[in-house]
């Protein structure tokens, strides 16, 4: 599901105004998104959670800065990825399969388990735990920046004006921590993925 960008001038307008239902429907209408960030970020829906309700906290306290000449989206994802950010930051850096991570009955998972394969033979379901583990192994020695910088233009789609807006740096910082991140990714899995001349 793509993030909300839907027509929220009219609940901004009222919640700016001291209207807190108004600012109940621009919740329940980006909730989701914010979640969906925080957890891509951080690995552990506990973490996520707490970083909605911080967001959310944040956003409603600082509307009165709210431009209303921009998107409320955009706005939104920039604190929430602060938030993420600082939780990272907070972590030092803690193993991302440190959970529990849970799927959406609540059941125990691996990390990244939910990656599909193609082919259901057990030889390729052996390779892709494997995978996975190399590649939770590899975000895991991401610095907070890069996998904040990673998910966000990977997982998220932002384009890198935002992102450099949401993590405080400028565009080239931005660019390089994108950089940074895909090139520690490609070297830790390029045994299993050999590239040829």
């Amino acid at each position: 599901m793509e993030w909300m960008e839907g027509p929220d001038d009219a609940e901004l307008s009222r919640a700016r105004a001291g209207d807190a239902e108004a600012f109940r429907v621009l919740v329940e209408r980006h909730a989701r998104g914010v979640f969906r960030l925080a957890f891509r970020m951080l690995g552990n829906e506990e973490d996520a959670e707490d970083v909605v309700q911080e967001t959310f906290l944040k956003a409603w306290s600082r509307l009165h800065q709210f431009e209303a000449r921009s998107a409320f989206g955009p706005w939104l994802r920039r604190i929430a990825a602060n938030c993420a950010y600082d939780t990272l930051r907070r972590r030092k850096r803690t193993p991302l399969a440190a959970g529990p991570w849970t799927d959406d009955e609540g059941d125990e998972v691996e990390p990244l388990q939910a990656v599909p394969s193609p082919a259901p033979s057990a030889e390729r379901e052996v390779w892709g735990a494997q995978m996975r583990a190399r590649l939770g192994s590899a975000l895991h020695r991401l610095s907070p920046l890069e996998r904040a910088a990673f998910t966000l233009r990977h997982l998220e789609e932002r384009p890198i004006a935002e992102i450099a807006r949401a993590l405080g740096c400028d565009d080239n910082n931005a660019k390089q921590s994108v950089f940074r991140a895909v090139r520690k990714l490609r070297r830790a899995l390029s045994p299993a993925f050999p590239v040829t001349p």
